[in-house]
């Protein structure tokens, strides 16, 4: 197996060895510590602390004169001719340290790597980005499984299946899927067995259709993982049963190798947090773990260690030098880690303006918060992900049906007091109502009749009282004329986001390199990032101590 790991922009940095991938790092720490208001900033508290004077007052003043296709491409390096010379020098510069994140074909890894495609009956459940991603990452497991001999792959947080059954059923190979949900692990022997059927339909040859062992785990360690991994292969060698184990040992001990533990390949496809850190603990200290593919995701649930001589371990530093480091993250750096600029770059204007408005409303509802609910405002309250996409809906909703008819007068008073009764249900239909005086312009009294619909509704999901339309009013006259910088300080910070997860998947590489010279590990993007904007794949194999020699 032979590949080139992926190279920085512009290729001044590169990965190929412990050495090199110490200097991106390094140089990494250096442009992101310079920044550290930028990356510590929390949107919600935008207009509480002025975080627009955060930034340079130049840049800021050229930014918010921009057209919102070029700040949607701020993030991806793109720069304009006319911007102030430091701020052209801060987005490239960016863009230099970012891991280049194009999709590579998998035959780059071996010529030989065959994508086989997933039909009607094994894509059942699946959207067009699992699709993807089920696909070419089943192809590149199956091809370094056989590579380095290993005869069972482990799905580490298998979800429903999708990975561990493309697996089985187009290559053949016996697998045991990992999760922690015993729901989850339902539906993938219900699946598997439904697809066995097809599959037994179809083949002219006779030959044992393996179907994944499933094993219900919520994994605390990297030892709890390498146990249960051990005890779900041991005497197994292919031969799976249709069954569902369950653990319930917290901290079980690593089992020493035995004759009847087949050579393993761990496989996780955005295994969640600190899962796929262990994944690549257990790749390093069990002997049988031959090879590792795994996809990480969700920074933000990482755990994170940033005092010297403690002996947890982590999921952020995993290198000896990024422990050395002085760079600290925290929850919401490694959250920016999430930034996709592909995703940023793909978005529509409309779409684009009304992410900003979200921004914008969440930032004034937290000044509601601090100046009528303190106690509540000091818990740093969570309006939930559910909230903010139920919202975002309705933004859409109502944007969409405001530029259908042109004014919002349109909708009578008498019809808007009859469908909207109830305005303290989160659940509630946004309704748009000029509350504004008449010298606030059409277009602010819609921005804050939604304003108001997202207040209540944050209100209500925390259990707080009403505030006045009239207090809420002037609030929003407080905030309104800051609001244009909103999208420039957040296209700003996005761009610092990718930096991040490189550093992120660049820790988890250098602990791998920093090993030995019978482990060789590469950085590989996978998957098609505007698509699936977590597609760097980490894959590792040990070599023989021959092989090392030569």
């Amino acid at each position: 197996m032979a590949a080139t790991p992926a190279r920085g922009g512009g290729g001044a940095y590169s990965c190929e060895t412990a050495a090199r991938t110490r200097e991106w790092m390094e140089a990494l720490a250096a442009f992101l510590g310079r920044h550290r208001p930028l990356l510590e900033a929390h949107v919600v508290n935008f207009f509480k602390d002025r975080m627009w004077e955060l930034v340079d007052a130049e840049w800021m003043d050229c930014l918010r004169r921009e057209p919102v296709e070029s700040l949607l491409k701020l993030p991806s390096g793109c720069v304009q001719e006319h911007w102030p010379t430091t701020l052209r020098e801060f987005v490239l510069t960016a863009r230099s340290l970012v891991i280049p994140r194009e999709q590579k074909a998998p035959q780059s890894l071996a010529p030989d790597i065959h994508v086989a495609s997933v039909g009607t009956v094994l894509a059942q459940g699946m959207n067009s980005k699992k699709k993807h991603e089920i696909e070419n990452l089943a192809a590149v497991v199956h091809a370094i499984a056989k590579s380095c001999g290993a005869k069972t792959v482990v799905d580490v947080g298998s979800g429903q299946g999708y990975l561990a059954q493309a697996l089985s059923f187009e290559y053949q190979l016996p697998v045991v899927a990992i999760d922690a949900s015993s729901h989850h692990a339902s539906v993938t022997v219900a699946r598997a067995e439904r697809i066995k059927k097809h599959y037994a339909a179809k083949c002219v040859e006779k030959q044992f259709l393996k179907v994944p062992r499933t094993v219900t785990c919520h994994v605390l360690s990297s030892d709890t993982l390498a146990a249960v991994t051990l005890d779900a292969c041991k005497d197994d060698h292919g031969e799976h049963l249709r069954e569902t184990k369950a653990c319930t040992e917290k901290s079980p001990q690593i089992q020493e190798p035995t004759q009847s533990s087949p050579p393993l390949i761990l496989a996780g496809l955005h295994a969640c947090g600190d899962l796929s850190v262990n994944m690549l603990r257990v790749f390093v200290s069990c002997e049988q773990v031959k090879a590792l593919v795994s996809v990480g995701c969700c920074y933000n649930l990482l755990s994170e260690d940033s005092y010297e001589g403690t002996n947890t371990c982590p999921g952020f530093p995993m290198s000896k030098a990024a422990k050395l480091s002085e760079l600290v993250l925290g929850k919401s750096i490694r959250d920016l880690a999430c930034q996709s600029a592909e995703r940023w770059r793909s978005l529509t204007m409309d779409i684009a303006l009304q992410n900003f408005d979200v921004h914008a409303f969440r930032a004034a509802f937290q000044m509601v918060l601090e100046k009528y609910f303190p106690e509540v405002s000091r818990l740093s309250p969570s309006i939930g992900r559910q909230g903010k996409a139920l919202r975002r809906q309705r933004l859409r909703k109502v944007v969409e049906s405001q530029m259908a008819t042109e004014k919002i007068d349109d909708f009578s008073s008498s019809t808007l007091k009859g469908q909207n009764t109830n305005t303290d249900d989160v659940d509630s239909v946004i309704y748009g109502v000029d509350t504004g005086p008449d010298d606030i312009h059409h277009d602010e009294c819609r921005k804050f009749s939604l304003f108001k619909d997202f207040t209540l509704s944050g209100l209500g999901r925390l259990g707080c009282g009403s505030v006045e339309d009239t207090s809420l009013l002037e609030i929003w006259k407080d905030v309104q004329p800051f609001s244009e910088y909103i999208g420039p300080f957040w296209c700003l910070r996005a761009a610092l986001g990718p930096l991040v997860e490189t550093y992120i998947l660049l820790d988890r590489l250098l602990f791998l390199q920093e090993q030995s010279n019978l482990v060789e590990a590469l950085l590989f993007p996978l998957f098609d990032p505007t698509m699936s904007p977590r597609n760097m794949a980490i894959i590792a194999w040990k070599l023989s101590a021959n092989s090392s020699e030569a």
